[in-house]
C-alpha cells in the first residue's frame, strides 16, 4: 500500500491512518472548492511562523464566512501531535477547512459544520546544497481574490504543469498588463543594484508568510527594499531573482524562459537572505 495511506492524518478530531480517513462526496470543498487551507513549513520538528499562518487562516475563513472551528491553542495542539505521530523533522504540514457538506447548490445553507483535515509531508532537508531554479512564464488564469487562500487552485495546476512539461521547476504568472504577479505556488522577487524588489500586496497575489519574513530579514540585513510592480523585462535583466514558499523557504531563480538571470548561479543576496532566514526561523523568530 502507498506510504501516504499509512501515515497518520487528522480528520475532524481523530488521528488515523490515511487509508481510514473518509470525507463525504457532498462536501463543498470537493464540489465547489469552497474551502481554505494553509501549508506550514516544519523545521526541526517545529512549525515555522505558526502565528502568522493562523492569522491568515482566520482572515481567509472570515472572507468566505466559514466559521472558525478551533482556537489558536487547539490548532497548535493538532499540529504538534500530527508532527509527533509521524516523527516529522523536515517538511510541511497541510491543513484544510471546508464549509461542510450539503446538497449541491451554489447558495449554501447556514449552520453547516466545517470539515477539518490535516497531514504532513516530508520534503528534502532545507539546509542541503541549494540549486538554481528555472521558471516558465504563463498567463495568469486565476480568479481575482488571490489574497484568500482557497483550494481553488486549477489555474496554478495548469500553469505549473505547463512549466513542468517544458522542463522548468516553477511557473511565473503574468497578468493582462504584462506584469508579474507571483509564481505558481511561490512569491517572486528580483534584486536590482542591491535592492530587493517585490510586488505590493493586493487582491491579485497571496500575502505569502515566508515572503513577509524574508522582507523583514532583508530590512534587518540592511538591504534596500522596494514594493512595486515588476515587468517581465525587468526580471530578465535582474542581478538576481528568487522565490519563496512555506515548504521551500527561499530558492534562487537562475533562468526564466531559457534566459539566464544574472550570471546563472545563485547570487550573494539570495544566499545571504536564505542563510539568515533559516537562522531566524530556527531560533523561533
Amino acid at each position: 500500500m502507498a506510504a501516504h495511506l499509512e501515515r497518520i492524518v487528522y480528520l475532524n478530531g481523530d488521528f488515523l491512518k490515511g487509508r481510514d480517513a473518509k470525507i463525504s462526496i457532498f462536501d463543498r470543498g470537493l464540489l465547489f472548492a469552497d474551502s481554505v487551507y494553509e501549508g506550514l513549513g516544519v523545521l526541526d520538528s517545529r512549525i515555522v511562523d505558526r502565528s502568522m499562518h493562523l492569522a491568515r487562516l482566520k482572515r481567509s475563513l472570515a472572507e468566505l464566512n466559514i466559521p472558525n472551528p478551533h482556537s489558536d491553542a487547539e490548532y497548535a495542539s493538532i499540529f504538534d501531535r500530527l508532527i509527533a505521530e509521524n516523527n516529522m523533522r523536515e517538511g510541511f504540514l497541510y491543513f484544510q477547512i471546508t464549509r461542510g457538506e450539503a446538497d449541491r447548490d451554489y447558495v449554501y445553507p447556514t449552520g453547516l459544520r466545517p470539515n477539518v483535515l490535516a497531514f504532513v509531508q516530508a520534503t528534502p532537508e532545507p539546509a542541503a546544497p541549494i540549486m538554481g531554479r528555472s521558471m516558465r512564464t504563463h498567463h495568469d488564469l486565476r480568479w481575482k481574490r488571490r489574497d484568500i487562500k482557497t483550494t481553488n487552485l486549477l489555474g496554478q495546476v495548469i500553469a505549473k504543469k505547463a512549466a513542468d512539461n517544458q522542463g522548468a521547476y516553477e511557473a511565473l504568472m503574468i497578468d493582462e498588463e504584462g506584469l508579474i504577479t507571483e509564481g505558481g505556488a511561490t512569491s517572486f522577487f528580483v534584486v536590482r543594484d542591491g535592492t530587493v524588489v517585490a510586488r505590493p500586496v493586493d487582491n491579485m497575489i497571496l500575502h505569502g508568510i515566508t515572503r513577509q519574513t524574508i522582507l523583514r530579514v532583508a530590512y534587518e540585513l540592511g538591504y534596500g527594499v522596494a514594493l512595486r510592480q515588476i515587468t517581465l523585462a525587468e526580471a530578465l535583466l535582474a542581478d538576481e531573482a528568487f522565490i519563496t514558499g512555506a515548504s521551500s523557504y527561499i530558492e534562487p531563480v537562475v533562468e526564466i524562459d531559457d534566459h539566464v538571470i544574472g550570471i546563472g548561479t545563485p547570487g550573494p543576496y539570495t544566499l545571504a537572505l536564505r542563510a539568515r532566514y533559516l537562522q531566524v526561523v530556527r531560533a523561533g523568530g
